[in-house]
């Protein structure tokens, strides 16, 4: 696991056991009250930029002309340069201010929707050739309404490509705190952090499912595992983050999964 980076950003405060949390009600990942301080970090980071977004685009391959649905877009930078490789682009994301910024950066022209994962997609059966889903899964506890409606929208042997936290850095996080007798590994658990960035704070809720159980989602839903991914950073991190790179040239961070609609 590397650092406080374990996941979408390197600003957070650490996790916290739900009962350490005092709020009232618990308002959980409100990406649209810091979307724009997000968006900016995500841009740069070793993690999303240098990390999660090159590994994703390598497993996507050649795309030209392909059809593909970016599940949890957020501010679009993944459908943005699958656009750049020649991908024919829709994306939906639950927050508005997140789409907002996509639509800023795609243009009005771009299929852009507001859409929970995990509820009907407003996308006709067979429609896509792949669909990426990039650190979204993680924020469900049930995967199993969110990969029957991907698994919908893909053409028969479309593709699914997915980002998740990795279930060992995870568990991982949670021994190193003293927290294991709360967040077993074989457990499907929920747990929360606080993200700062840009002066604003904000609770975030995560599921951790162990590997087998990710496994059994997948195939449930009627897909095949194709790819399992554990990559190194981009080459140009070295450059950028030398401390970080020189320490962890490699570390456990997410989890990549290449999926074929059966």
């Amino acid at each position: 696991m590397i650092s406080n980076e374990h996941h979408e950003h390197a600003s957070s405060t650490g996790p916290t056991s739900p009962s350490a949390v005092t709020v009232d009600p618990p308002k959980v990942n409100d990406y649209n009250s810091f979307a724009e301080a997000y968006t900016a970090e995500n841009e740069t980071n070793l993690i999303n930029a240098h990390y999660e977004r090159p590994a994703m685009l390598a497993l996507a391959g050649d795309v030209a002309g392909r059809r593909i649905l970016d599940a949890g877009c957020g501010s679009g930078p993944l459908s943005a340069a699958l656009r750049d490789r020649g991908a024919l682009v829709s994306g939906f994301d639950a927050s508005a201010g997140m789409l907002e910024l996509a639509r800023r950066r795609l243009g009005d022209g771009t299929d852009l929707q507001v859409a929970d994962l995990g509820s009907p997609l407003p996308y006709a059966d067979d429609t896509f050739d792949d669909v990426v889903a990039s650190l979204v899964l993680h924020y469900l506890e049930d995967w199993g309404p969110a990969l029957a409606e991907l698994r919908r929208v893909l053409k028969p042997g479309g593709r699914l490509i997915a980002s998740v936290d990795h279930p060992f850095a995870i568990n991982l996080m949670h021994r190193q705190a003293g927290r294991e007798a709360d967040y077993k590994y074989f457990d499907t658990t929920n747990w929360t952090e606080e993200w700062t960035m840009g002066g604003q704070t904000a609770l975030m809720s995560f599921w951790h499912r162990p590997l087998h159980a990710m496994v059994e989602a997948f195939t449930g839903a009627g897909f095949r595992i194709m790819v399992i991914s554990e990559p190194e950073p981009d080459p140009a991190a070295r450059e950028l983050f030398p401390e970080v790179i020189a320490a962890k040239p490699r570390f456990l961070c997410f989890l990549f999964f290449v999926l074929q609609a059966d």
